[in-house]
């Protein structure tokens, strides 16, 4: 009776071999985001069912493991056997020139995933995942899973893939923040730029000096709607604040670092520094006793740049890089008011004693100074694109975000950039016209769609060859000034993320909108069991 069973066994798992290398896949199967370099359909699928191994040496066992979650509802077992037929193997391959990119081989045999580095490992599960029913992201136990066969090689166009999060005006919990990472993984980006200080709450704990979380992180209320008129403007009456323990931050980061993601955090200078100021009234430049910003917008408050002042960015700072592995650490620089400047008359000496044209120069020997201490600990600058007024710093990075012309000029000066212009990535804007709305969450202003980031070529057009490789890449901003929910960033995100990781990550050649928006559509189904909070109407 035993062998028997045994060859109906054997006949069953032949038929079924034969059947699944007979299956004709269709376009459909292959709706992948962002789009592949090269992808080759093939015939047949691979069942992946509980005899199904995960294979990968001592070096993938992050991965592994985040594939073994990812396939939970099977609940495979990992193997470092390499002999196993009926498996998914992960491999290192040295002979894969770029550090990101992978082959997925998919037959009805085996899948294979190999890379230069775990990185791009990673990322050929991530290209697996969407090629697997959504039904995976509700972890509802299933006896297998079929997946079709494909040939895939992929890399990435840019090396700087990012996204921003503004924890300063609304605080968002440590929960979502790593929501937030497994999002910006999921699109196979690389890089979270955290931000971390503002007018409106200090968000960070800095052990050496506790009146930042005290006193900063914390506001006695806060601006109701879009109120600029000073004797219009309403307020909710209702404190308002949160901090991240240093605890918590190294949570995060290694969070995010198992994700290969590079957190850069932000500390703001020498503007954007009310809240600081409200903590310790001696780095401001009047002296007087401030509170916290509860309105929007900015502020003629700004750091003094007296010493006192620089011991403690540069305590602060030491604080942060002991949190925080990023070669880049950002240091803002954007929209900092000059009027208390012009009208210090400590800073007025110290621009005639450093020989400084005017106080834009003087913004500049403040961030060089700054610059200076983070070079001496390993760490370079980068900052918004003000920065370039009154001269660059030796080895700073650049942001752009006032359209495209600093990133241009920071790159024709041989410096890093990363383009961010708010035409094209900004996420905080509306996503549809004005007459359209009505029925949209309250936002900052503006328009961008999701064709309007699909269409954005982080390369500038007349920025000369010689030029281009100074350009390291894109990112979308998330201020939340009016995104006040975890829920709502969603929102504002997706799938405008969606479309931005395809801009960096794929080949401009291949680029099509109508093909994009195709994928998409298939794609919200994942987001839809995922029970992600995104933006239906850009699926028009």
């Amino acid at each position: 009776m035993k062998s028997k069973l045994l060859i109906l066994s054997v006949v069953f798992f032949v038929s079924c071999s034969v059947f699944n290398k007979q299956i004709k896949n269709n376009e459909e199967d292959y709706q992948v985001i962002p789009k592949p370099l090269k992808l080759t359909k093939e015939d047949g699928k691979f069942v992946i069912g509980a005899n199904t191994k995960i294979i990968a040496v001592e070096e993938l066992a992050n991965e592994a493991n985040f594939l073994k979650q990812l396939l939970l509802p099977i609940k495979l077992e990992v193997s470092k056997n390499s002999f196993e037929k009926d498996a998914i193997e992960l491999k290192l391959d040295t002979a894969i020139e770029n550090d990101e990119a992978y082959f997925l081989e998919i037959n009805p045999k085996k899948i294979t995933i190999r890379a230069k580095t775990s990185r791009g490992v990673f990322y050929g599960i991530q290209t697996l995942r969407q090629l697997l029913p959504p039904e995976i992201e509700t972890q509802v136990t299933v006896s297998n899973l079929s997946v079709p066969a494909v040939a895939i090689y992929d890399e990435p166009r840019f090396k700087y893939r990012g996204m921003h999060l503004d924890v300063g005006r609304h605080f968002s919990p440590v929960a979502f923040i790593k929501k937030y990472i497994d999002l910006i993984a999921f699109h196979k980006m690389n890089t979270f730029h955290w931000h971390l200080t503002e007018d409106q709450g200090w968000r960070i704990e800095i052990k050496k000096y506790p009146k930042l979380t005290e006193v900063g992180a914390f506001r006695k209320e806060t601006l109701v709607g879009h109120a600029r008129n000073k004797g219009k403007r309403k307020f909710d009456g209702k404190p308002y604040g949160g901090f991240y323990t240093q605890e918590e931050v190294k949570e995060i980061v290694a969070y995010a670092s198992s994700k290969h993601i590079t957190v850069i955090p932000e500390i703001e200078l020498p503007g954007h520094s009310l809240a600081a100021i409200a903590s310790y009234p001696h780095l401001g430049n009047t002296g007087k006793q401030y509170e916290v910003g509860t309105r929007w917008g900015v502020f003629k408050e700004i750091y003094a740049p007296k010493e006192e002042t620089f011991q403690f960015l540069e305590d602060v700072l030491t604080e942060v890089i002991a949190l925080f592995p990023s070669k880049l650490i950002h240091i803002g620089g954007d929209e900092a008011p000059k009027k208390q400047w012009k009208e210090s008359q400590y800073a007025q000496e110290i621009i005639k004693r450093e020989g400084l044209k005017d106080e834009h120069e003087l913004q500049s020997y403040f961030i060089k100074r700054i610059e200076k201490f983070l070079n001496s600990k390993g760490r370079n600058i980068i900052g918004w694109d003000e920065i370039l007024e009154g001269g660059l710093a030796p080895n700073v990075a650049v942001m752009s975000w006032r359209g495209t012309k600093g990133g241009i000029a920071a790159a024709k000066q041989k410096h890093n950039v990363v383009m961010t212009p708010n035409h094209s990535c900004y996420f905080d804007h509306y996503q549809v016209t004005k007459e359209e709305r009505a029925n949209e969450p309250i936002a900052i202003g503006g328009k961008t769609t999701v064709k309007d980031v699909y269409d954005y070529e982080p390369m500038p057009k007349n920025l000369e060859p010689e030029f281009q490789k100074y350009i390291l890449g894109a990112q979308a901003n998330v201020w939340t000034e009016y995104i006040t929910t975890s829920d709502k960033v969603e929102y504002m995100i997706l799938p405008r993320m969606t479309a931005l990781s395809e801009v960096v990550w794929s080949a401009k050649e291949q680029k099509s909108y109508p093909d994009f928006n195709k994928r998409l559509k298939t794609l919200s189904k994942r987001f839809d069991a995922m029970k992600l909070n995104y933006a239906k109407h850009s699926l028009k």
